[in-house]
């Protein structure tokens, strides 16, 4: 990994610009108030001028990823839920949907469950959550959300299965449930806490980026990613040029190519500006 300036080009200096810009919100664009910066929103701005899209690509469910639509730009396009959906802001509909088959998330859930004693699950749909009684969640949800058995939480189309435990900590827990998924489906997970989240076979932030740039004849050679925790790594990997936020999880700092300053300092504004060109600095719009 390089660690430069975010004021430094890409190896080779020569190297064309990128012409999409991929980017992880919590812990990464946003700040840890939970707001988008006067700043990066001036920079943001200045790419939708350019004509170069910023896309948002989050883990975030819709009901959370909505707060920051206002800043997606005219192009209008995010990826929620660790690509489970690409979500059509002008349309306020989803463009794709790439959801988990309902019996092979509760078979994979129950053989977690018998192998890891005291995992609770949730499930995530375009409608909200809904969770199992022993479930306990470390943010509000919303009143209507459903507490019920896993089996009659599954007759949506679900996004995201959510595991949680309360004892092992991430990585163990993400071993531990790896073991028993064997591929069927993708696990993962970008929580300071113990909470895996599960996607359908081969849907990743990578994978769901990579099919809506063929649409717009994009490669990886045009994008510019960043991240910060595990569940950005495929992203990160797959990006011609990635940055790690400099508070990253070492996992992802190993994988990206260089680092960007922390989200609370609004490394990514900070890298597209001097990237860019853009000649504007932090604090400037503040």
């Amino acid at each position: 990994m390089t660690t430069t300036s975010p004021l430094d080009l890409p190896p080779g200096g020569e190297r064309p610009l990128p012409r999409l810009v991929a980017t992880d919100l919590d812990g990464t664009l946003v700040r840890s108030d939970g707001s988008v910066s006067p700043y990066t929103r001036a920079v943001l701005t200045a790419l939708e001028q350019r004509g170069v899209p910023v896309v948002f690509v989050t883990g975030r469910p819709l009901r959370w990823a909505a707060h920051v639509f206002d800043h997606v730009g005219e192009h209008g396009l995010a990826i929620i839920s660790n690509g489970a959906a690409v979500w059509d802001v002008a349309a306020d509909a989803p463009r794709l949907v790439r959801d988990i088959e309902p019996a092979l998330a509760l078979e994979v859930a129950e053989e977690i469950r018998a192998a890891v004693p005291g995992s609770a699950f949730a499930v995530e749909d375009l409608v909200g959550i809904g969770l199992e009684p022993t479930f306990m969640e470390r943010v509000e949800i919303p009143d209507v959300s459903r507490r019920a058995p896993l089996a009659d939480l599954l007759d949506r189309r679900v996004l995201k299965l959510l595991a949680r435990h309360e004892e092992l900590d991430a990585q163990e827990y993400w071993d531990r449930a790896e073991a028993v998924s064997r591929g069927r489906l993708t696990i993962t997970w970008s929580s300071s806490s113990t909470l895996l989240e599960i996607s359908a076979p081969d849907v990743t932030k990578a994978s769901t980026l990579e099919l809506l740039c063929a649409e717009l004849g994009l490669g990886p050679a045009d994008v510019v990613a960043f991240g910060d925790m595990p569940n950005d790594l495929p992203m990160l990997g797959w990006a011609g040029l990635s940055y790690a936020m400099a508070d990253a999880h070492p996992s992802v700092r190993e994988v990206a190519g260089r680092t960007a300053p922390g989200h609370d300092e609004d490394g990514v504004a900070q890298v597209l500006s001097g990237l860019f060109g853009l000649g504007l600095q932090p604090g400037a719009s503040d």
